[in-house]
């Protein structure tokens, strides 16, 4: 395995040479080192946010060769495929302000994959085949295109959906089947609506377009609503769409060429994929008094429940599926419990996964399984990780009985100056018993409390989860201790609590301040210098603990969130016919104008006068313009009650910050900030010596 480890600097070496030209600060940010810094250095704030070397390993279908998304300079991505036999590398990349960010193999030797701009999602799908990466071509342009399904039966012809022919369609696209060995022409957008063709240019696309496609599919129209997404069935040959009316999601089938709307409830059930027959898919089913929700096989045309493949006692299903590459039926089922849970069905996969983990022993280590080969020859593709350690991946042949790293994503990280991630419970308000994990910085201790940063997560419907987090580990090298709280939101969880909760916003906001007074109650933080920090809902979150809280934060720290709900409300009514958010935010959170006391009650910038802490917010140049004018509008209220509040704002950005300069200068600031409004906390290096 010694000739293995030599890859590592390869594989380093391809992706920091595909540099992109002009980036100001790539010295400063010093790419080129890829191990550690020493030990008595602080941890740049780069190393926990600089893109992985290496991500998504995808095994070919003969197992031959690995296709990945590799690091492309600062900030970007580009795409390699890596033979496992002669360990000849092959890549690809886009220019400006682009990365390519998926790819899925067709068969053992093509493959497509989504290049995104401004990491904002993906524009343009391409393909590509192995030993002319250079020659690889677009087959769709300028689209916020999805790719639905890859047909492994007739891998050359993935299914595509497309925007609509005509401009007075308005929201309805098509689905088509689309022949990716074709190299010339492209797939563009011919919408018209925002184009900057002209007429005769549009024409000339459309005829392209029917160059490309092999087959159309019907539409799936919704007279006063949305088609949202499309499932294949387990061949991957398109077999169900989801639909938005009214903010009430339906399913669809398509039979015979035409689409059955489908008895299924999905406020009660949650699509997870398709099933392993026709006409059947694998949900989340309905809630059970008392107990979590089965995740079971369902026939979509009448509802009736089949086989249940996952019964846990104590969380909801919250995962994917694992598909045998041969028979793609279900295997094995990946999810999070307290630490990550995986469960194998059909037994040669239970020994596989024995035999894998013998190979990786750790107490902490997770060994996962991400791919094997439908040949029989035995190539595993597999990764481990840690909450000390980002993901590793590995080649095993079991044929052979060989195995070696392929690379590790994050070598400059060194797992023995991480700390490791604990979990509590804490109760509810309503005496529900939830998890949150915690992580605490060197030398923290009864007699030494640290400070403490809470970061909730960044989707209501999202969760927190056990392993390797940069922004915990980055506030833990800085001396914080770090409380990540599951609310009753959290996808897994959600099973304790009615239907209601789920889009209970002020009860969330509850939970977070029930976890960290739980925390508090231990000793281990000093309960006079708490701050929270969230991005999106989690900055919603805490922008509602400076409000609602006033006495138990001392700062908060709000990344792109929303601060009133009726305003998003009101603004999001004048895009109901091109976007499904708003008639879906008023059915689960009501309307603003006939309920305003509920939300006053979840809107913390109706209460920003209450505010005691010092407040930071970021947002993006792409946010909305109302998000933006409301996070002014709260700073400014805070500064009139004379504390510190500052806005920072970052081009090319929405929802967040993605880019790797803007996160360094982010949290930077972040850094700064804390100190100012916390006190120092201490930053105690680890000896080399010490044990993982």
């Amino acid at each position: 395995m010694d000739h293995c480890r030599r890859l590592i600097p390869a594989f380093a070496a391809v992706a920091l040479g595909l540099a992109f030209p002009g980036l100001a600060m790539a010295d400063k940010l010093d790419l080129d080192r890829i191990t550690p810094v020493l030990a008595n250095q602080t941890i740049p704030v780069m190393d926990f946010f600089r893109p992985p070397i290496l991500r998504d390993p995808w095994l070919n279908p003969s197992g031959t060769h690995i296709a990945a998304i590799i690091a492309a300079g600062e900030d970007h991505t580009s795409l390699m495929v890596y033979e496992l036999k002669t360990k000849k590398i092959e890549t690809v990349g886009v220019r400006g302000d682009s990365d390519i960010d998926w790819v899925s193999w067709l068969n053992a030797d093509r493959f497509v994959y989504g290049v995104s701009v401004k990491k904002l999602g993906s524009f343009a799908l391409c393909a590509g085949v192995v030993g002319a990466l250079n020659e690889s071509f677009p087959l769709l342009q300028n689209v916020g295109a999805t790719l639905v399904a890859v047909p492994p039966n007739d891998r050359t012809h993935p299914l595509l959906r497309l925007p609509p022919k005509t401009s007075n369609t308005g929201r309805y696209g098509e689905v088509v089947t689309a022949n990716a060995k074709l190299r010339r022409g492209s797939l563009m957008d011919t919408s018209g609506g925002g184009s900057l063709l002209d007429q005769s240019h549009i024409d000339e696309a459309r005829d392209e377009n029917d160059a490309h496609i092999v087959a159309r599919h019907p539409i799936l129209e919704t007279p006063e609503g949305f088609d949202l997404y499309y499932l294949g069935d387990k061949e991957g040959q398109l077999e169900f769409g989801v639909t938005s009316t009214a903010g009430v999601l339906a399913l669809h089938r398509l039979v015979d060429k035409h689409w059955e709307k489908c008895p299924e409830d999905l406020d009660e059930i949650k699509v997870i994929g398709s099933g392993e027959k026709p006409g059947e898919i694998v949900a989340l089913g309905p809630r059970r008094e008392g107990k979590p929700r089965l995740l079971e096989f369902l026939n979509a045309a009448d509802g009736t429940p089949g086989e249940v493949l996952l019964e846990d006692p104590a969380y909801d299903f919250d995962g994917w599926l694992y598909r045998d590459p041969v028979t793609h039926n279900v295997a094995g089922v990946f999810y999070d419990r307290i630490k990550p849970k995986v469960v194998w069905f059909p037994q040669a996969y239970r020994d596989l996964q024995k035999a894998v983990d013998g190979l990786f022993p750790g107490a902490d280590t997770v060994v996962r399984i991400m791919g094997n080969d439908e040949e029989g020859k035995g190539m595993v593709l597999i990764g481990t990780f840690s909450d000390r350690q980002p993901i590793i991946f590995h080649w095993v042949d079991l044929k052979n009985h060989s195995a070696g790293p392929i690379q590790n994503s994050m070598p400059w990280i060194d797992p023995k100056r991480m700390q490791p991630m604990g979990a509590m419970k804490f109760k509810t308000r309503d005496g529900r018993t939830l998890d949150a994990y915690v992580t605490l910085p060197v030398g923290a201790s009864k007699q030494n409390p640290a400070p403490l940063v809470v970061l909730p997560h960044d989707e209501v419907e999202g969760r927190d989860t056990w392993g390797f987090n940069s922004k915990v580990q980055f506030f833990a090298s800085r001396g914080y201790a770090v409380l990540q709280p599951n609310h009753r939101g959290s996808s897994g969880y959600t099973w304790m609590f009615p239907t209601e909760d789920e889009w209970a916003f002020r009860k969330m906001h509850d939970d977070v301040t029930e976890a960290t007074k739980a925390l508090i109650a231990s000793g281990y933080v000093d309960r006079n210098r708490v701050a929270i920090v969230g991005t999106s809902f989690g900055g919603y979150l805490a922008l509602s603990g400076a409000a609602y809280e006033p006495t138990l934060y001392r700062c908060a720290v709000a990344v792109s969130p929303v601060s009133d709900w009726g305003k998003s409300i009101q603004e999001n009514k004048y895009n109901q016919y091109s976007d499904p958010v708003y008639s879906r935010l008023m059915r689960k959170l009501g309307d603003p104008t006939k309920d305003p006391e509920k939300f006053d009650a979840i809107s913390p910038l109706r209460h920003a006068e209450q505010i005691q802490a010092a407040v930071l917010i970021a947002y993006g140049e792409y946010d909305p313009t109302y998000e933006i004018n409301e996070a002014k509008n709260l700073v400014s209220i805070v500064r009139k009650n004379h504390l510190p509040a500052d806005t920072m704002s970052f081009l090319n950005e929405v929802n967040g910050v993605r880019h790797l300069g803007h996160q360094v200068e982010l949290y930077s600031r972040i850094e700064a900030f804390l100190a100012e409004n916390l006190g120092p906390a201490g930053r105690i290096p680890i000896p080399t010596s010490a044990a993982p």
